[in-house]
């Protein structure tokens, strides 16, 4: 139904406002309680044999809304409604902005991905630390907040940047992660550098710290399926060396070649951050990597191309403990989550694995050993 729907409505709108608006059909269903109770008994079945600790936290499951759906912290109950075990808001930077101008996100459905160029359109971390401080949870799930760098500030006020926004917003996180892997804010993806990375992670995890002094607050770093090899190790290291509690790999890429893309070359030509699909194999990739470097001593976050639950699978198989999505979402309608866990169930049921988290890595450490 979704997906004819998809086919006869959403591909006929621009891809900006028919997010908007299913956005707002999904806030107005959590505001209804006999709505969303139904909704959440249809689309968010629990499997016990799903539930998963990781950074410190019990969930649900282990499937996740990737930041960038829920900018400033709207729909948190709705999403979880719709049953993602986690939900990562932002990415939120310490002054509103805009982003940048239309036409800013556009569908490459043939492909099954996005490229966008938002960058980074928030309210600003105080408006968003507001709205979270007066919510009352509906929905009991997991609270990611995602922070960026203002696009304004320069690289050299980057740390003061963050640091701002983590002192608002960290109270209000079950887990923080820092971003500095969007291709669509000038000269964000430099911050990436180990040499710049360790004084920004440092910063932030002392701004946490003295901010919420009643619980530690895990801080994870998203990087980019864009790096250099020795870059993933390299930030794998500095990962270990700062006790970061986890890395999210992957964002977004900039990459168009060698990616089999079929959707007409005038929207393959468009700049910005490409998803979906076409990511998945480097963003799985750069995930064995990580969990070759790291093993089981920091949690890694799966995402990029997770269009099923065989997707989901694989992705724990490799190293993650926690999987993420978003465009898939897009094309998969409001069944995306519920799909993915009873698929992930069915997967685990049929392994050799007695629990989920005996499964997270257990094929990349099978190929270490071959």
């Amino acid at each position: 139904m979704y997906k004819l729907f998809f086919a006869l409505v959403f591909t006929r709108m621009d891809p900006e406002k028919a997010h908007h608006l299913a956005f707002r059909w999904i806030r107005l269903a959590a505001r209804v309680p006999v709505l969303r109770t139904f909704a959440a008994a249809v689309l968010a079945p629990r499997y016990k044999e799903l539930r998963t600790e990781a950074l410190g936290l019990r969930m649900h499951g282990p499937f996740g809304l990737a930041a960038g759906f829920d900018k400033n912290a709207q729909a948190v109950d709705g999403m979880a409604m719709l049953g993602f075990d986690h939900v990562e808001i932002g990415t939120v930077t310490s002054e509103p902005q805009p982003g940048n101008p239309g036409k800013r996100l556009f569908r490459l459905v043939p492909d099954r991905a996005l490229i966008n160029r938002m960058g980074f359109n928030n309210e600003g971390s105080a408006a968003v630390a507001e709205r979270l401080a007066g919510r009352r949870e509906v929905f009991r799930t997991t609270l990611g907040v995602n922070i960026g760098k203002t696009k304004v500030v320069p690289e050299e006020e980057a740390v003061a940047d963050y640091v701002a926004s983590t002192e608002r917003l960290a109270r209000h996180a079950d887990y923080l992660v820092v971003n500095v892997s969007s291709p669509n804010t000038p000269g964000l993806r430099n911050l990436q550098a180990t040499e710049s990375l360790r004084p920004l992670l440092t910063a932030v995890r002392e701004a946490a710290d003295r901010t919420v002094t009643g619980r530690r607050v895990p801080l994870l770093v998203k990087i980019a399926p864009d790096l250099a090899d020795e870059d993933v190790d390299a930030v794998a290291d500095l990962a270990l060396e700062l006790g970061l509690d986890g890395i999210i790999a992957t964002n977004t890429t900039i990459a168009r070649e060698g990616l089999g893309l079929t959707s007409p070359p005038d929207v393959v030509a468009e700049t910005g951050g490409l998803s979906g699909a076409p990511v998945k194999a480097r963003s799985l990739e750069v995930l064995r990597r990580l969990y070759a470097r790291v093993g089981d001593r920091i949690t890694l976050v799966g995402v990029g191309g997770i269009a099923d639950a065989e997707d989901a699978w694989q992705r724990i198989l490799a190293g993650a403990t926690l999987v993420q999505g978003y465009s898939a979402f897009v094309y998969e309608g409001p069944f995306y989550a519920r799909a993915i866990h009873k698929g992930l169930a069915a997967r685990l049921a049929a392994s050799p694995y007695a629990t989920l988290a005996e499964a997270v890595g257990a094929e990349t450490r099978k190929a270490a050993t071959a």
